[in-house]
């Protein structure tokens, strides 16, 4: 059995292409890390993991000086072990932010590293459930735009062949916000869906007005209403409304998504591969949601989640916000519609090293 010999590690920041806002806050850069593992029969794989502005240098320190060397002379056929072991050698710091992240960039480079060797693509070593999947976009629904941009992007989008977009919602006054929604459905027609993204922003009785009225045009869900770690008024929410709840994006470790879904506090969730911890802890809270009727539609990090999508049944939508493209050689497939998750082995991304080398943050780090 192969054992992981060496590990590197690098940080690359990457600044959007176009502006990105929301009702807390500005994605002002991505600071990714990657995971790099070598074994010893030559095999290896590249996983990653993100944050917005700030918190790189934290993951980077958290596993150049905690999680990696824990790591020498491990089977990385053991991932569900290897996973286990780190989340209780740092049990100090879980559930949290910095630590699930960390956790994410070795458990993403041990399941290419499984996938390569295997000969086989992510989606089919986890379960090949679905051979495409819807996709929306968000790339054209920041709040700073004036209702005529969003028209003129959301109709962009359809177009193209999207088949939904993600408006963000939370502007001072819901009037500001009917504007703008009942433009664009105005503009996109009644079979094109509208989801709305609130990102944390209203208080338990605010979300329930706002709800009432966004129902009028239509939307496909509401996200993030409020914050993550108030249970009992997404309950109230769900319970005062027809709009589907979607929760998840800002949720690090699988039980918090047990905790909602037993207390029927949501209609959709929505895990980051990143910030559960990996593709070991997305696969089980996809599949808890599946048993209970629940849908899965992932947040961001697109390149890992059309993968991940296909391979189970309860996935129902993929998100759509390029971000790696100055590092990747590699693009997400679109046919009708739909995603196509790659068919090439391992987790479908395919760094372009000489990019990373002559962007990355510092010099590689290297532990053995």
């Amino acid at each position: 059995m192969a054992i992981i010999q060496r590990i590197e590690i690098v940080q690359v920041d990457l600044i959007p292409k176009t502006k990105r806002s929301d009702a807390i806050q500005s994605f002002v850069a991505q600071e990714t890390v990657l995971v790099t593992l070598h074994c010893d029969d030559g095999s290896s794989g590249t996983g990653y993991t993100y944050t917005i502005g700030t918190g790189g240098s934290s993951i980077v320190a958290l596993l150049k000086d905690h999680l990696a060397p824990r790591l020498i002379g491990c089977a990385p056929e053991n991932y569900e072990h290897i996973w286990r072991d780190l989340l209780r050698h740092t049990n100090a710091t879980a559930v949290g932010a910095i630590t699930s992240l960390a956790l994410a960039a070795i458990d993403t480079a041990i399941w290419d590293r499984n996938c390569r060797q295997a000969g086989l693509p992510l989606w089919k070593m986890a379960g090949g459930a679905q051979p495409r999947v819807p996709v929306y976009t968000t790339e054209g629904g920041w709040l700073h735009l004036e209702p005529s941009a969003l028209v003129d992007l959301t109709l962009q989008a359809k177009d193209q062949g999207f088949l939904g977009a993600k408006i963000k919602v939370g502007k001072k006054h819901l009037a500001e916000d009917m504007a703008r929604l009942s433009a664009v459905r105005n503009a996109v027609g009644d079979h094109f869906e509208i989801m709305v993204d609130a990102n944390q922003s209203f208080t338990a009785a605010e979300a329930i007005r706002r709800a009432h009225a966004y129902s009028e045009v239509g939307i496909a869900w509401l996200e993030e209403p409020l914050p993550a770690q108030n249970i009992n008024a997404h309950k109230q929410l769900v319970a005062h409304t027809s709009i589907p709840i979607a929760v998840g994006e800002s949720m690090y470790d699988p039980g918090q998504f047990g905790e909602y879904l037993k207390q029927e506090a949501c209609s959709i969730v929505q895990p980051d591969v990143a910030r559960v911890g990996g593709i070991t802890p997305w696969l089980k809270v996809a599949h808890l949601a599946e048993t209970l009727g629940v849908a899965v539609c992932p947040h961001f990090l697109m390149e890992l989640h059309v993968s991940l999508c296909a391979a189970v049944p309860s996935a129902t939508w993929v998100e759509y916000i390029p971000q790696l493209d100055d590092l990747t050689d590699s693009r997400i497939r679109i046919e009708q519609g739909h995603a196509l998750p790659p068919d090439e082995p391992g987790i479908g991304i395919s760094w372009n090293w000489q990019r990373i080398t002559a962007q990355q943050k510092f010099s590689t780090i290297i532990i053995k």
